[in-house]
């Protein structure tokens, strides 16, 4: 009986399914007929008709590519209410559509009207009786979950399922993050709801879904106010570029696609670093007294610049010498950015010579002709151009290479054990993620390049400059690629200060950004509103004091609004025990939420022996045997090269056996080797952790990198020791 009602629920939820779908279709036709008739208006050949053009396009654009993300489950609920208020059921979906009547056939989810599909409970049901989950692979319906919600209801809608969420939680992972839209729970609703203004902080231990639940805020904002996030822009700032890939697939599935994902070491336009500084570096580049250092840094006359000018003029001998040069540096460093003065260069440094034109023919020819003579002088102008050149970020990050030029700048600020680091760690062609921040604060110390285009770059011009330099000023702000290749290639100027504010910010583990890092993000959010989220228990960060303080300043005069979610939806209890335990032993103050699933499989510590890179691959082996999806095998970075070697005879060992990749490795592929930190924000079905206790000491926050690794298992947990 329970499966002919089953069946009887699936064929009724299909046939809608299936209308929708057809509705989806005419949708998308009507989309392309309106981007089709925008690009006829531009043919009238007049402005009217390429305003119109552009707005119609854009508008036919958007809506096609909502259209083309909802694909996937693009029905994934129902609510059937009290009669009296609606004696149809409404439908919820990814995006909203209309029948050919206009009439609603499926409310957006993040609408008003579907709000109540994720904040009716048991106790409160806001006149739902019952809730329906609809899982479908493509249009078909696999499965439907549904919950009674007002038990004294009087109805026979037949309750079908094993529960929605319980069904959510048990699926296999893949390489990405799932959207959680149909199993968003009451306390993760009321922070994607949020009041928009300010700033939403969202915190929990580990599982508790505070990632997901931040980006279906973005897509929740977005969706109340589009004028202002898309026109302003979204940021979505995360650990690593593994993370970036792992939940790039959850907006655009929510239909959302004017969003930037960065990683940390790519939030400055222009620039993508990978590679990470050894612990005590990056906890110095992270520190906020590098900010005094990258100012220092930026004030001080470039490298191999002339120090001196001679010139004969009529009776005069003019020259500029250190003392003259040094005087008017300083005065113009005062009217802002250095980059910035470079239109009133020219006329800075001919005031200063004409002062010494004394004698009589030259006063008789005057400043008119002085100036004119010095400006079609090449001497004069490969001086200039020398003396104060266009400089770019990077290229004077790289002036720190030099141990005598750091040693006078870095003085009262670096130790002399500090800039040894530093002076190693720069000799690497490329930037590393701890840099990108310092090439930031540099950004803004330097300003940007003036543009001979740009009308407002114009009224800086006091000489005439953008006429006589030509095309040089540009040239010049390349010279960054002579100095740092490699992974980080700097862009000239086509990304400027003023294009980094973003209407919104999300910054993900935010627990681990350093004081620079907030430094940074904060530039891109002066104006926008915020989504936070974090844990501290699982912080890198060694001085929390000193990056709560950057970002309290990141933050500063907006209004705070704490959530706090408090139920592990990822571990099984199993698992989640074992991390906790870990946590109380080893003295982390950390957030322990409570597990909802059981498999009745407690983690394995399993005894390397003599033969470690045997009992690793037996292990995996099992582990991999063990669950339909994703396998971690985790170890220190100083041996994530040798355990990588270990695993290159693992298709012999399991027959067809996926195969091991790299975190950069694109595919289906189930298998991956990362270090503790490079876990941060995911999870695996299974993982394999290997020698432990090396992951907790190889810095001063092991601790807490280790408790991150042990609550990423959905399934199984093995340590080999």
């Amino acid at each position: 009986m329970a499966d002919e009602v089953l069946r009887a629920e699936l064929a009724a939820e299909q046939a809608f399914v299936d209308r929708v779908y057809v509705q989806l279709e005419k949708s998308a036709r009507n989309a392309q007929a309106l981007a089709r008739e925008g690009h006829g208006r531009g043919a009238l050949g007049h402005e009217g008709g390429l305003v119109e053009r552009d707005a119609m396009v854009f508008q036919a654009a958007r809506r096609i590519a909502q259209l083309d993300a909802a694909h996937e489950g693009l029905v994934f609920g129902r609510l059937d209410l009290q009669p009296r208020l609606d004696p149809e059921p409404r439908y919820i979906g990814r995006i909203g559509l209309r029948d050919d009547h206009r009439d609603s056939m499926l409310i957006d989810w993040r609408a008003p009207a579907a709000a109540v599909f994720y904040q009716a409970t048991a106790a409160e049901p806001r006149d739902v009786i019952r809730r329906r989950v609809l899982r479908c692979s493509g249009p078909q319906v696999v499965g439907v979950e549904d919950e009674l919600l007002d038990a004294e209801a009087d109805t026979d809608l037949p309750i079908v399922g094993e529960g929605a969420l319980i069904a959510q939680l048990s699926r296999a992972r893949d390489r990405s993050m799932h959207s959680i839209v149909a199993t968003i729970q009451a306390e993760q609703d009321r922070a994607i709801r949020a009041p928009a203004k300010g700033v939403v902080a969202i915190s929990g231990g580990p599982g508790t879904g505070k990632t997901v639940v931040a980006l279906h805020r973005a897509a929740y904002l977005l969706y109340t106010d589009r004028r202002r996030y898309e026109t302003g822009g979204v940021l979505v700032v995360g650990p690593s570029g593994v993370f970036m890939r792992y939940i790039e697939r959850v907006l655009p599935s929510l239909g959302e696609t004017a969003v930037a994902l960065r990683s940390l070491g790519e939030v400055v336009g222009g620039l993508r670093a990978t590679r990470h500084d050894a612990p005590a570096v990056a906890a110095l580049k992270g520190s906020a007294r590098m900010a005094e250092l990258m100012r220092r840094t930026a004030r001080q006359q470039a490298p191999g610049s002339p120090k001196e000018f001679r010139v004969f003029w009529r009776d005069d001998v003019i020259q500029l010498d250190r003392g003259s040069l040094g005087t008017l540096r300083r005065q113009l460093m005062g009217h802002g950015q250095r980059n910035r003065q470079l239109p009133r260069i020219a006329s800075s440094l001919l005031d200063v010579m004409w002062r010494q034109v004394r004698g009589e023919r030259g006063r008789e020819r005057g400043r008119e002709a002085f100036d004119d003579d010095m400006l079609s002088s090449e001497a004069f102008v490969e001086f200039v151009v020398s003396w104060w050149p266009p400089l770019s970020a990077p290229e004077v990050l790289a002036w720190l290479r030099d141990p005598e030029f750091l040693a006078r700048v870095g003085e009262g600020v670096v130790t002399a054990d500090e800039q040894r680091m530093l002076v190693d760690s720069w000799q690497d062609d490329d930037l590393s993620v701890e840099d990108v921040p310092l090439v930031d604060e540099l950004r803004y110390a330097l300003g940007d390049v003036p543009d001979r285009a740009r009308e407002e770059d114009h009224e800086l011009d006091d000489a005439g400059l953008f006429e006589w330099a030509g095309g040089d000023i540009q040239e010049l702000t390349t010279a960054a690629e002579r100095e740092f290749g490699g992974g980080a290639v700097w862009q000239p100027p086509t990304h400027r200060i003023q294009d980094d504010g973003y209407a919104h910010v999300l910054v993900d583990e935010a627990q681990d950004l350093t004081p620079m890092q907030w430094r940074m993000v904060g530039r891109r959010g002066r104006s926008a509103t915020w989504t936070i989220v974090g844990d501290a228990a699982q912080s890198s960060w060694p001085v929390p004091a000193e990056s709560a303080s950057a970002r309290a300043t990141a933050i500063e005069g907006k209004d705070l609004h704490e959530f706090h979610l408090s139920t592990n939806y990822r571990n099984s209890s199993e698992i989640y025990d074992y991390a906790a335990s870990y946590a109380e032993r080893v003295g982390l103050d950390a957030d322990l939420p409570h597990a909802v699933r059981s498999t009745g499989v407690s983690p394995r510590e399993v005894p390397a022996g003599e033969d470690m890179a045997g009992t690793v691959r037996r292990e995996l082996a099992a582990v991999a045997d063990g669950v339909a999806g994703t396998v971690a095998i985790v170890v220190p970075a100083a041996r994530r090269s040798e355990v990588a070697g270990w695993l290159s005879s693992w298709p012999e060992l399991a027959g067809d056996a996926p195969h091991v990749t790299t975190p950069a490795a694109a595919g289906d592929d189930r298998i991956v080797v990362l270090t503790g930190i490079d876990t941060k924000g995911l999870e695996f079905d299974g993982i394999v952790v290997v020698d432990p206790d090396a992951i907790e000491a190889e810095s001063p926050t092991g601790r807490a990198t280790l408790y991150v690794v042990l609550t990423r298992a959905t399934q199984l947990l093995t340590l080999v020791r």
